[in-house]
């Protein structure tokens, strides 16, 4: 799993923003720090809290130069479903091929809920050089991440 300090891995993927377009991190950095949230599965509560969460915080990420980007392994039309719903203002990534998953060593199964090979709940904040300066991972994917510690790590990495 990739933790603090490391360099974050770049992935390729689909980037639903309203439209579906194909999108690479590594054209994200660069540009201030990026929060990379990974989620299960659209649509779920846990996952819709989360997203949601993370849309009230905005103006903290915005006001710092970040990026916030939502990553599961749902496809990129359930993904512009699920940021129509909850009225998102930031871009969801696809990842249905699980590279960026595996990248980052998240991949877990949700039995219980027919969820296999999706993204564990994590948090990574990106500085403008590629490093990982904040890492958030839960061995279950019910917990949120502290949102005031998660807005302090993205200050602190503008």
């Amino acid at each position: 799993m990739v933790s603090t300090g490391d360099t974050a891995p770049t992935f390729d993927a689909t980037v639903a923003n309203g439209d579906v377009e194909g999108f690479s991190l590594g054209d994200a950095l660069g540009d201030g720090p990026v929060v990379l949230a990974t989620f299960p599965g659209a649509f779920t509560p846990p996952c819709s809290n989360e997203m949601v969460a993370l849309e009230e915080h905005i103006d903290a990420f915005e006001a710092a130069g970040a990026t916030v980007l939502g990553l599961s392994a749902d496809s990129a039309f359930s993904l512009n479903a699920f940021r129509d719903e909850h009225d998102l203002s930031f871009d969801l990534v696809s990842d249905m091929d699980g590279d960026a998953i595996d990248a980052y060593g998240l991949e877990i199964d949700i039995g219980d809920l027919g969820l296999f090979g999706v993204a564990n709940r994590a948090v990574f904040v990106i500085d403008d050089g590629g490093e990982v300066t904040y890492t958030w991972t839960t061995d279950d994917p019910t917990n949120e991440p502290d949102y005031e510690d998660l807005v302090e790590a993205v200050e602190a990495a503008a």
